[in-house]
């Protein structure tokens, strides 16, 4: 029998949670399962080098490098022609997140990308929006012992999200939809609507 005491949170989950499941745990993030982040050596060097271009981006953007777009594009899975993310910017690993063509993002996104991010085309991104696809469970045993998730986030052409909001894991938004800022997006929000508030409900249809 084990100490459980000396384990780390990796080991005790994989003792007592995952007997029988002979996949890593990066492997069980991008599937969407429950896994042990932090222990994972690829996504931990995934992760350390999305920090570093995200910092990179930044501080060649201060320079007025002209080429700083460059680290934008190593840094996220997909980058349609003619978007631009206005840094700084913040990601857990940047290779989940698709930007569709002609979308601008405005300055202090936070995309947690565990699992994949899509940003459609024409859409633009407010100030301080939060994309948070981890999911932490809401049992207090499996949280303790650091257990988490991810569900997709997807937001559809052309949408408009105002500053500060928030769009929880597992949300999809609709095309030529408005949120307003500051809403917190809790679950799917249909095409060509104005939605708002904390959970987002939309008010009216865009004709």
């Amino acid at each position: 029998m084990s100490d459980d005491t000396a384990m780390t949170p990796a080991q005790y989950a994989e003792e007592h949670y995952f007997q029988n499941d002979p996949r890593t745990n990066r492997e069980r993030m991008l599937a969407g399962d429950w896994y042990v982040g932090g222990d994972d050596p690829e996504s931990n060097r995934i992760s350390r080098k999305g920090y570093a271009l995200c910092d990179e981006y930044y501080r060649a953007t201060l320079a007025g490098d002209p080429d700083a777009m460059r680290y934008l594009t190593e840094l996220v899975g997909e980058l349609g022609e003619g978007a631009y993310v206005k840094p700084p910017l913040f990601v857990d690993y940047g290779e989940n997140i698709r930007i569709g063509a002609r979308t601008f993002i405005n300055m202090n996104l936070t995309a947690l990308d565990v699992l994949p991010i899509t940003i459609g085309e024409d859409c633009q991104i407010g100030p301080n929006v939060q994309l948070l696809t981890p999911v932490h469970p809401i049992d207090p045993t499996m949280r303790r012992d650091k257990l988490e998730a991810g569900e997709p986030i997807t937001i559809g052409n052309n949408v408009w999200l105002g500053g500060g909001v928030v769009v929880c894991p597992g949300v999809t938004i609709g095309d030529n939809t408005v949120i307003g800022a500051g809403s917190v997006v809790t679950k799917d929000i249909p095409a060509n609507v104005v939605a708002v508030g904390n959970p987002c409900r939309p008010i009216r249809e865009i004709a």
